[in-house]
């Protein structure tokens, strides 16, 4: 699977390990940064991995901050976006299993390595199931097209 990865300095040391990992599975990762500690604004990097899994570069994407939460909401501003927090397995299998998430949001500091591992494995390996799911998610773009800007 080709997928895509980024974080800020907050996430930053979590990713490096987690994106080893996915390399280790055999996945083609790309690195949209940070790449240090040194702080960063997060939602530079969010957009970037954001807007890549919009125009369909990557399958899925993971993003990084201290928490999760600050790059889900910069994620979800990109229309045809579908970024989830991922706390823990379950969380990560109902956000693909239901809502077809393309971009998971991790927190660098609030879990650890393996568990993350767990998450990212249980996310890449649960499918969408479609059906009623369907239905709730062309809602979704309903409400995303009618407050879409144009520039």
């Amino acid at each position: 699977m080709r997928l895509v990865i980024g974080s800020d300095h907050g996430g930053f040391e979590a990713k490096e390990k987690l994106k080893k990992f996915l390399q280790g599975l055999g996945h083609e990762v790309v690195d949209f940064g940070c790449y240090s500690t040194e702080s960063v604004d997060y939602p530079d990097v969010a957009q970037l991995v954001a807007e890549a899994v919009a125009r369909g570069e990557f399958q899925k994407g993971f993003l990084l901050d201290g928490f999760g939460g600050a790059v889900c909401f910069v994620a979800n501003k990109v229309p045809g976006v579908r970024a989830v927090c991922g706390y823990d397995v379950f969380s990560a299998k109902l956000a693909a299993q239901h809502d077809d998430a393309n971009i998971l949001c991790l927190g660098g500091k609030t879990h650890g390595e393996l568990i993350l591992q767990e998450i990212v494995k249980t996310f890449l390996s649960t499918a969408f199931e479609g059906g009623r799911h369907e239905r709730r998610l062309a809602k979704v773009q309903l409400i995303e097209k009618k407050y879409s800007v144009t520039a």
